[in-house]
């Protein structure tokens, strides 16, 4: 499983990374650079590029773990440090929607928020010693149900309605819904579906009985996502591999790694750095 987790990485990694090099200007990354009042230091293509470089640095470092045996910390310092930085920006106004009167209505800022499931991967790696097993549990659940809580609500506002309609649209797991109800009552279906998995991820850790379908919805939130990848056309790019709404998708990728790790943790028990690295160099 741990295997997995630092693939995921590599790969999500290395896809952000890539593209965010090719593609010149991104919208969040100036969004960030303003909060911090750097945007007259790093201007835009200065700021793309080191964003690049330190997705291509984790990408690398991931990879290296994946097929040397090496002290993860350097990985998990990077993965944190990289984390951190976008978060704090979640502190700045131009990441709510300020015509649904402002936080807690995200608009730029669900992007942003991905970056808690990736901390907690950094954190997990970095395995401190404080941290006993049902703390890492949430720790890694935190991240997933902070989103499915947060985005599923926004589902039931007809600015988060119309703005999903195009990837629901391209799905062919989920364009039926319109054919049976209208635009606001899809989303609010999957608003309720969103919340209903919260529910039950949060019971899953007392009773062990409802854990496979807990996980099986939350999951299968993060991995329908993916598909949105192939079925909708604007989010891949000849020229740049991922566009900004690609970046927005391949992200969930990050919430599959917190559900592998958090699902260790409840069925397999507590776990240090060392068997951590041990059982990464040893899974198939």
């Amino acid at each position: 499983m741990n295997r997995i987790v630092l693939l995921i990485t590599t790969v999500s990694m290395a896809l952000l990374g890539i593209s965010t090099l090719l593609m010149g200007h991104h919208s969040h990354i100036s969004r960030i650079t303003d909060f911090y009042g750097l945007t007259e230091i790093l201007p835009p293509p200065m700021a793309n590029a080191l964003a690049g470089i330190g997705f291509l640095l984790i990408a690398g470092l991931a990879l290296f773990s994946l097929i040397k045996s090496i002290n993860i910390n350097w990985l998990a310092y990077s993965i944190i440090t990289l984390s951190i930085v976008p978060l704090v920006a979640l502190f700045g106004d131009n990441m709510w929607i300020e015509s649904l009167g402002g936080f807690p209505a995200i608009g730029a800022g669900q992007g942003v928020i991905k970056y808690f499931a990736l901390l907690a991967i950094g954190l997990t790696l970095l395995n401190p010693n404080w941290l006993n097993t049902k703390a890492r549990t949430w720790l890694n659940l935190f991240p997933v149900l902070l989103v499915l809580l947060w985005i599923g609500g926004m589902k039931f506002t007809l600015l988060e309605a119309q703005g999903i309609e195009p990837l629901v649209q391209s799905s062919v797991f989920m364009a039926w819904m319109y054919a049976i109800w209208d635009l606001q009552t899809t989303s609010n279906l999957i608003g309720v579906y969103d919340l209903l998995a919260v529910a039950l991820l949060v019971l899953s850790v007392f009773v062990p009985r409802v854990r496979l379908i807990a996980f099986a919805m939350a999951g299968a939130v993060f991995v329908v996502t993916q598909t949105f990848l192939v079925s909708f056309s604007p989010s891949l790019s000849a020229t740049t591999l991922l566009t900004s709404t690609g970046h927005f998708l391949i992200k969930d990728l990050w919430f599959i790694a917190n559900m592998i790790l958090a699902w260790g943790y409840l069925t397999q028990g507590s776990m240090s750095t060392e068997s951590f690295q041990a059982q990464t160099h040893n899974d198939t």
